[in-house]
């Protein structure tokens, strides 16, 4: 499931392999910009379960929430909330974007980033309270401070953001947003900068499919993450 402002569905689909089908269902409406109030709104919890009750007529063997703010906006406990009110209503394993994340930075053993957002300062402010509540270091920080058409970013624009936000001692740099293009740009960053670059839709994508079991396509670091785990 996926925020009411979602114009991305094709960047989770690049991530899937042939044998996945992806079902979409979004939030409600509302009238908002995209700050602290909308993150908190898209995860309102009778919302998030009446959004994802409309899955489980398909009975999906996991699910996703795929979405940065609304799941780190109230720190842990708040991301934990919805992916087990997203658990109950669809009887499947379920996580949220900002969960798969740590989990990526976990099996990767990653404790210090740095973090590239489309967002205005008090939501960037939020991640950065969210790693840290998880014992993550964020060693360099950079926004756009966009509160609306995010998706609109051309690949361009997230690159420099990307290289303008990382900092010599981050192990890795975070590209937080559901909704802001970085599929093409993620292996010709990380040749650059000698170091991962994880992506909102690729950590999500990559915990969904954990879940069924399989790899994610085009990653053998996360993939080979996942096998030392489970091995």
């Amino acid at each position: 499931m996926s925020p009411y402002d979602m114009a991305l569905d094709r960047e989770l689909w690049r991530w899937m392999p042939s044998e996945v089908t992806l079902a979409f269902a979004r939030t409600p409406f509302h009238p908002l910009v995209v700050d602290a109030t909308m993150a908190s709104a898209i995860g309102d919890d009778e919302e998030v379960r009446a959004t994802a009750r409309c899955l489980s007529a398909v009975a999906p063997e996991a699910a996703l929430y795929a979405c940065t703010s609304g799941s780190f906006v109230n720190g842990l406990e708040g991301a934990r909330k919805i992916s087990m009110a997203i658990r109950d209503e669809v009887d499947a394993p379920a996580v949220t974007t900002s969960e798969a994340l740590l989990e990526a930075l976990e099996l990767l053993g990653i404790g210090k980033l740095s973090i590239a957002t489309p967002y205005v300062p008090e939501l960037t402010e939020r991640l950065v309270d969210f790693l840290a509540e998880d014992g993550r270091t964020v060693t360099g920080c950079a926004g756009l401070g966009l509160d609306k058409l995010i998706w609109q970013v051309p690949y361009g624009k997230t690159a420099d953001l990307v290289r303008s936000a990382d900092s010599d001692d981050a192990e890795a740099v975070f590209v937080a947003c559901t909704n802001l293009p970085t599929f093409d740009v993620i292996a010709p960053l990380e040749r650059e900068l000698g170091k991962p670059v994880l992506t909102a839709n690729q950590v999500t994508a990559w915990a969904g499919l954990r879940r069924l079991g399989l790899p994610l396509p085009g990653d053998a670091r996360l993939a080979e993450a996942s096998r030392s785990v489970t091995a």
